[in-house]
């Protein structure tokens, strides 16, 4: 009997060691479990490639929105009270798809218009009033806006944006809109403009600073809001004169961004004039021009030139908020001719009842040195109630509250 290697190096008295043995899964076992790994596989590689949705899984929200009004698309009409209903999917673009919207928009019905910013491509939405009977969606959109109550249409001039302000006749607008104002008593004493800027967004504080400013205060209105022309023209109904407010570049821009349609440094003449015609269309009856914000547009003499010639061969004047000590527009206003003033003291910097009354009295001395000032402030209820306040007394002490338009002409002729 013959003995292997292993039994002949075992030690003596001791037992052989014994071989483990590998568990072996059959061969068919294997198979399966690579054929389910590959199915699992295959179905997340495909649900990840065919599946459009751009926001990877995030919830969706959909929202039915109700519109009042009949449907071109039958003859049917809803009855009394009865909406009509749209759903619409949220998209990341800020877009909407709707389906079974009405073909007529209800009369009054406010539109959200999404403009793409031509340098940075950026989106920004901006609710535009769509007027009355305005037709579908994409003609609602782009419907100029009405022309306001006492409005000369003489002084008007048609654009692909809607009506824009023009000369006719020797008539300038700076001049027919400019509010009434004793100008014999104001080339003899010191005078006071205030202009309150940032209206038409918001229709409560506009309305305050309407009805609860004197009517010698100038009021600033942006391009933006629901309805900025019929606040507008509620305030020229209340004696107020009015000055449209142009979104201009900051320094900072985009992080601080004015808002839609801004004129920018970085685009073409004809591009920032194409925005400046959209801004113009949006209201009527304003004297002339200020901007809103700015501190890089209004001191770059490239693109600010061709906006100040634009405006003063269309009859408007042009303020200069004050707010950036760069700015060209004074030497650029008289090189056009173009009535032209500036603002010398923000009121409400720091929006309190004691710093507006000191910012105030800085003024009237200010007006009491130069023979005119001009201040700046916002529709802020404390800025409203202050200067309401403080010129019920100003007569009294010798300074005249004027219009912005006869400041604007006093500095001009001293």
């Amino acid at each position: 009997m013959t003995e292997t290697a292993d039994d002949l190096s075992a030690p003596l008295g001791q037992d052989k060691p014994r071989r483990k043995r590998r568990l072996r899964l059959p061969f068919t076992a294997v198979q399966a479990l690579a054929v389910l790994l590959g199915l699992f596989l295959l179905t997340f590689a495909g649900f990840a490639i065919f599946n459009k949705d751009p926001l990877g899984g995030e919830p969706m929200t959909r929202i039915a929105i109700r519109e009042n009004g009949a449907n071109k698309a039958t003859d049917e009409k809803p009855a009394a009270g009865h909406a009509q209903a749209s759903k619409q999917e949220s998209k990341p673009d800020g877009k909407h798809d709707s389906q079974d919207a009405p073909k007529q928009a209800a009369p009054g019905e406010q539109k959200t218009v999404t403009m793409i910013d031509g340098s940075t491509g950026a989106r920004h939405d901006v609710v535009i009033g769509a007027g009355e009977d305005a037709g579908d969606k994409a003609a609602a959109a782009s419907a100029p806006p009405p022309v306001m109550a006492g409005i000369n249409p003489k002084l008007l001039e048609k654009s692909r944006y809607g009506m824009i302000p023009a000369v006719a006749d020797g008539l300038k607008p700076f001049n027919v809109y400019a509010a009434d104002a004793d100008r014999a008593k104001a080339a003899k004493m010191p005078v006071v403009a205030i202009v309150i800027g940032g209206l038409g967004v918001g229709a409560a504080k506009t309305t305050d600073a309407i009805m609860k400013l004197p009517a010698a205060v100038t009021l600033a209105f942006t391009p933006y809001g629901t309805d900025p022309g019929k606040l507008a023209e509620r305030a020229r109904a209340q004696r107020h004169e009015i000055f449209l407010q142009i979104p201009m570049e900051p320094y900072d821009f985009p992080d601080n961004d004015p808002g839609p349609q801004t004129l920018l440094t970085s685009l073409s003449a004809d591009q920032n004039m194409d925005r400046l015609y959209w801004h113009f269309s949006r209201m009527q009856g304003y004297a002339g021009i200020t901007n809103f914000m700015g501190a890089r547009f209004i001191a770059t003499e490239a693109a600010m030139q061709p906006i100040i010639r634009e405006a003063a061969k269309r009859g408007l004047g042009f303020f200069d908020d004050g707010s950036s000590p760069r700015s060209i527009a004074a030497p650029a206003a008289a090189s056009a001719a173009m009535p032209f003033g500036r603002g010398d003291i923000a009121i409400d910097v720091v929006p309190t009842p004691t710093e507006i009354d000191r910012a105030l009295n800085k003024l009237e001395s200010a007006a009491r040195e130069r023979g005119a000032a001009v201040g700046t402030a916002s529709a802020l209820p404390v800025s409203i109630e202050r200067i309401s306040a403080w010129t019920k007394a100003l007569g009294d002490r010798g300074i005249l509250l004027v219009p912005l338009t006869t400041a604007m002409l006093k500095s001009k002729s001293s």
